[in-house]
């Protein structure tokens, strides 16, 4: 039996038949419905998240990242889902409204064609994985409300097992700015640094005058020399790093493989993966990959990435763009299968728009809603 089949025929088993008048409501109770769709209706809306406080990178500044909602409705039920588009994605709201315009979900009578879905998808237009993985989340979000179970329960993964989550601080010149940045960080027993800059190690040296907290390092492609990348991994590893996301530009293959032989710390890929097809050429050069939703089409191809890495021997990290609560807790229903987490894009905006996963005392705690976790804020 296929994996879209199991999880049907486990559908069919919790909620009787999916036909039936019979449902679960968004709390897994079972409700009576008057009437029935029969299809999916896709629908969706432009929407700017607002950072709390700038974000710097290797190569940019933003203080807004655009994104689109997405709502698929079926038989009274609806699913929800989200595009974040960071500008280095190469994707806009205008790209991913025109991509989601073309699509017509009605023509899907079975909702757990998953398969089917990603597959038409792909057929209207490559690419826009951010727009692909907005459809994916609001459909798993969706089945699982079907079938009246999270994600992480349809998976079999235990929520004991979440990471804590890494919350991410940025070089800012501002001191001011910089000690709030720091200070935002306080709550979190790991700390994401954005590196690439020419003031890397002031960052970190900043960070450990008010925190001796765990590091973790994302230079963002920003160090373009091997021997320079190796010395700063020694530095980092005396300073409290765990490991160093995609040090060297993404074209650099042989130079990270060389980086990796040598470098005290792991090494993890981040711009160089994107989809499945990619996990394999990254086990020859990184010791772990940042599975991100927003470029692997969303939940479907994200859990299959991990389980390739898992049996690569590779080391897994659950990361996210800046996004609402929507699209952190879709990636939160993996993180049971990862080493570190990277989930803190909702505790950098000012405008969430829904209520999910919980971060306490630094740990992903994980819900009992159906679906990816979430309810909307009024």
């Amino acid at each position: 039996m296929d994996r879209r089949n199991f999880i049907k025929a486990g559908a069919l088993g919790a909620v009787m038949t999916v036909v039936s008048p019979i449902s679960f409501s968004a709390y897994g109770n079972p409700t009576r419905r008057k009437g029935k769709s029969g299809r999916l209706n896709l629908s969706f809306d432009p929407y700017e998240l607002q950072l709390r406080h700038a974000f710097n990178l290797a190569k940019s500044q933003r203080t807004t990242t655009p994104d689109v909602q997405v709502k698929i409705e079926y038989d009274g039920l609806t699913g929800y889902g989200e595009a974040s588009m960071p500008p280095y994605l190469g994707e806009s709201i205008a790209s991913a409204t025109a991509f989601l315009s073309k699509l017509d979900l009605s023509q899907f009578t079975d909702p757990f064609a998953i398969e089917e879905i990603h597959d038409y998808m792909d057929s209207v237009a490559p690419d826009n994985c951010a727009a692909k993985a907005s459809v994916d989340i609001a459909l798993h979000d969706l089945l699982g409300k079907i079938m009246g179970q999270p994600w992480y329960k349809i998976w079999g993964l235990d929520p004991r097992k979440t990471p804590d989550t890494s919350f991410t601080v940025s070089y800012d010149a501002d001191p001011a700015e910089m000690r709030a940045k720091i200070d935002d960080a306080a709550p979190y027993k790991v700390i994401k640094v954005k590196m690439g800059l020419n003031q890397d190690k002031e960052l970190v040296e900043a960070i450990r005058r008010c925190s001796d907290s765990p590091i973790c390092v994302d230079a963002n492609q920003g160090w373009t020399d091997k021997e320079q990348a190796l010395e700063m991994c020694h530095w980092l590893n005396e300073h409290g790093c765990l490991f160093v996301e995609q040090p060297l530009p993404k074209e650099m293959y042989d130079e990270t493989a060389w980086l990796r032989e040598r470098s005290p710390l792991p090494i993890i890929a981040d711009e160089f993966l994107q989809r499945l097809p990619d996990v394999r050429r990254a086990a020859q050069a990184y010791d772990g990959i940042n599975i991100k939703l927003m470029k692997s089409t969303g939940m479907h191809e994200a859990h299959k990435m991990a389980v390739l890495a898992k049996a690569l021997g590779m080391k897994v990290m659950i990361g996210c763009m800046t996004e609402t609560s929507c699209g952190i807790s879709a990636a939160a229903q993996l993180s049971p299968m990862a080493d570190w987490a990277d989930l803190d894009g909702n505790l950098l905006i000012a405008n969430d728009r829904f209520d999910g996963v919980r971060i306490v005392d630094g740990k992903i705690m994980l819900n009992d809603r159906p679906g990816i976790g979430v309810k909307i804020l009024k």
